[in-house]
């Protein structure tokens, strides 16, 4: 089984590119997707994060309150690490779980996980030696203003409605707190073994993806 990353700063497409890869025939793995199922009442993820971080990060309905954890994290580099390392190890252990479930049923597979941070988890050493386990690795960028215009586009679709002015700035500004953290894609790049440029259309990006999937059907 091949196994590949997918990786990119927020607002750089990867969501995107996992559906075109998918249609190509890839089993995609989403990191987000899979703390988002760790991160649920009851399990150990959960009690972890309610334990370090108090009873305030809870909702009424007994979820997390993912809005007020990041308003945390993302101002505050120590509390980030810690969070980090409650859930990367627990994401990146259940990813390895589920592929190596698929490949026993499918040992020519494409198996690509999706994450913004692959050299992030080795540089804060959340999860070492888990950038060593791809065979490839693919880097969507763009320039942080289009990552940021993508993010409050997502935001907007989220809450179903157009921002308002004081929206808008507040969650730019959570976007370039969260883009702070990550490693600039410039420093990524060489260490990549494709880099797509995602400044297009749709259009470009499924045929810039069209060419990578070859490569790696090959």
């Amino acid at each position: 089984m091949l196994r590949v990353a997918l990786t990119g700063g927020l607002g750089s497409g990867k969501t995107t590119a996992s559906a075109i890869l998918k249609k190509c025939g890839a089993h995609i793995f989403s990191a987000d997707e899979i703390g988002r199922s760790l991160m649920q009442p009851g399990e150990p993820v959960f009690d972890h994060i309610v334990a370090e971080f108090g009873p305030r990060v809870v909702n009424a309905d007994g979820a997390l309150d993912r809005a007020e954890i990041a308003r945390m994290v993302f101002a505050n580099p120590a509390a980030l690490l810690q969070l980090n390392l409650i859930v990367h190890p627990a994401v990146i252990a259940e990813q390895e779980r589920q592929m190596r479930l698929l490949e026993e049923i499918e040992p020519e597979a494409i198996a690509i996980v999706e994450s913004a941070l692959i050299f992030e988890v080795e540089r804060d050493q959340t999860s070492p030696d888990w950038k060593r386990r791809f065979d490839k690795i693919i880097l969507l960028t763009a320039p942080d203003d289009v990552k940021v215009a993508r993010y409050l586009e997502r935001m907007a679709h989220t809450l179903g409605r157009g921002l308002s002015a004081e929206e808008s700035a507040q969650f730019a500004a959570d976007a370039h707190s969260r883009l702070a953290t990550q490693i600039p894609d410039d420093e990524k790049a060489p260490q990549c073994d494709a880099v797509i440029h995602n400044t297009g259309s749709i259009e470009e990006l499924q045929q810039a993806l069209a060419e990578v999937w070859k490569h790696l059907r090959d």
